[in-house]
C-alpha cells in the first residue's frame, strides 16, 4: 500500500512540474481588443516604482491597422501633481549590462486638452527587438525641475513587451 501511495505522489509531482514548465508565467497579461475590422490593439500593464516610492503606470501598447501597419509605444504616468516630465526629451533606457538606448518622445501624439505633464509617451518601436527578455532595464525621464527619475523594469516585464511587439492576428 505504501509503494502505491509513493508511486501516486511521484506521479502527480512529475505531472505539476511539466505543467509549471509548459504553462506561461503568472502575471503576463496580454489585453486584445478588436478597434475595427482588420485594426487590433494589444496591451500591456504594469505599476512600476521609482525610488521615491512613487507608482507610476507603465503601459505597452500595440496597434496594427487593416494595411499591416503598427506601432508599438511606451506610455508612463506617474500621479497628477507629483512630477511634471519635460517634453520632448527622450527617455533613456539602460540594461543591466550597460547597453544605452533612447527614445523619441511622442507625447504629443496624445489628443487631449488637459494637462498631461505627468504623462509621457514614447515610440519603443526602433528599440523593442534590442532589449534582451533575460535582463532587467532601468527608465530614465527628466522632469520640468531638471531631476531625473528613474524606473527599474524586471525582466519579466520586458518578456510581456516582448510578446505585445510580437503579437498579431485577429
Amino acid at each position: 500500500m505504501k509503494h502505491w501511495v509513493l508511486r501516486l505522489g511521484l506521479l502527480l509531482g512529475l505531472l505539476l512540474l511539466v505543467v509549471g514548465i509548459s504553462s506561461p508565467p503568472m502575471g503576463a497579461v496580454i489585453l486584445r481588443h478588436q478597434e475595427g475590422l482588420g485594426q487590433m490593439l494589444y496591451q500591456s500593464r504594469q505599476t512600476l516604482r521609482d525610488p521615491r516610492g512613487n507608482s507610476w503606470q507603465a503601459i505597452v501598447f500595440k496597434r496594427t491597422q487593416p494595411d499591416g501597419e503598427s506601432n508599438l509605444v511606451l506610455r508612463l504616468v506617474g500621479f497628477p501633481g507629483t512630477v511634471a516630465l519635460d517634453h520632448p526629451c527622450p527617455l533613456t533606457i539602460v540594461s543591466s549590462l550597460g547597453q544605452k538606448f533612447t527614445t523619441t518622445d511622442i507625447t504629443d501624439r496624445i489628443l487631449t486638452e488637459e494637462d498631461i505633464s505627468n504623462v509621457g509617451q514614447y515610440d519603443l518601436q526602433p528599440v523593442i527587438w534590442s532589449l534582451r527578455p533575460e535582463l532587467p532595464i532601468k527608465l530614465s525621464l527628466e522632469t520640468q525641475e531638471n531631476a531625473k527619475i528613474s524606473l527599474f523594469v524586471s525582466s519579466r516585464v520586458i518578456q510581456e513587451w516582448l510578446q505585445v511587439a510580437a503579437a498579431s492576428g485577429a
